[in-house]
């Protein structure tokens, strides 16, 4: 058991020399390591009663180990459903890889993979933990998008069938996955805005250097909704297997590779998120919920990726009450 003061005497900084700065990075790192061994082991036993309870849904095998929400129980309920794979993963918008969909693959399944992410001090923070050699793990600092990603792929060393590709960069989703071609993977988890409803198949307008937090203060407006994800995931010849319970990551399948998963439509698959992450012009959170997040940004432009038309916000169906 950790206990809080012994916890707090190893995290809380203070003035120090050089030798004891050093003794604590050491501590640190050696509490991080404890806390990851007992996760771990946590997850192990997980998997194994998910695999136990033979879930119809992929809802009824969420559990969460390293990642945000339920996804590392989805993945580990595909790849058994899936057996066997290519154990190679692709994930960008991982942040320091402390949270995310891919983590528990490598040190659970002993995958190999490439990360990516735009900040390159989380890059170096990754470089410098047991992961780095533990794992074949390759992470590189790449701020993505269409026009690169294919490239930054191959030259870290990817290519052809993989098992996983996970996208999660707040923005440009939809775009960077309709122009990669140079991988070919099983499962692809592509995070969705639920906030632009269920019907209509819209995205932000391409911006290559797309930043949520600069695209609108509410940090609302990015990436595109579930029902434009299953339309790019059908020509790229993907059926949508459903989303997480947390309404915010969509999982889809190869169809050469589905075996006995049931698809579905946008609309029977979509999950409302319901975590409140909106903020004010001064990035204070406002806890916006429901139809109030689309009125923050009704006079925003989308582009409907069937039609390529742009439209505003307000003209979503789901719209009609938002001011209600």
């Amino acid at each position: 058991m950790i206990r809080v003061g012994n916890l707090l005497s190893c995290v809380v900084p203070r003035r120090r020399s050089a030798q004891a700065d050093l003794a604590f990075r050491a501590r640190v790192s050696e509490l991080s390591d404890s806390v990851r061994d007992l996760q771990m082991q946590v997850g192990c036993l997980q998997v194994k009663q998910m695999r136990a309870s033979a879930p119809a849904s992929l809802r009824e095998a969420e559990f969460r180990v390293f990642s945000q929400f339920g996804e590392d129980g989805i993945l580990q309920y595909l790849i058994w459903k899936l057996a066997p794979l290519p154990e190679i993963f692709v994930e960008f918008g991982v942040g320091d890889y402390t949270e995310a969909n891919t983590l528990f693959l490598l040190m659970h399944d002993n995958w190999r993979g490439l990360i990516m992410d735009s900040s390159a001090s989380n890059i170096e923070n990754v470089r410098r933990r047991s992961l780095a050699w533990r794992h074949d793990l390759r992470a590189a600092c790449a701020f993505v998008n269409r026009d690169n990603i294919n490239r930054l792929i191959e030259s870290n060393g990817v290519s052809g069938a993989i098992g996983l590709l996970s996208i999660d960069i707040d923005g440009n989703d939809y775009w960077v996955w309709e122009r990669m071609d140079v991988v070919r993977p099983v499962i692809v988890v592509v995070e969705y805005n639920s906030v632009f409803g269920a019907s209509r198949a819209v995205s932000v307008p391409y911006d290559p250097s797309f930043d949520r937090t600069r695209a609108h203060f509410s940090t609302l407006y990015w990436g595109c909704s579930l029902a434009a994800l299953c339309h790019l995931a059908e020509s790229k010849g993907y059926v949508f297997v459903g989303s997480n319970s947390a309404g915010n990551n969509a999982f889809f399948v190869h169809a050469e590779h589905r075996r006995d998963l049931k698809s579905c439509s946008a609309e029977e698959g979509y999950v409302e998120s319901r975590f409140r992450e909106s903020r004010d012009v001064a990035g204070a959170l406002t806890f916006l919920s429901g139809r109030e997040r689309l009125a923050a940004i009704a006079d925003l432009p989308l582009i409907d990726v069937e039609t390529g038309k742009t439209l505003p916000v307000r003209e979503l169906p789901e719209f009609r009450g938002a001011t209600d």
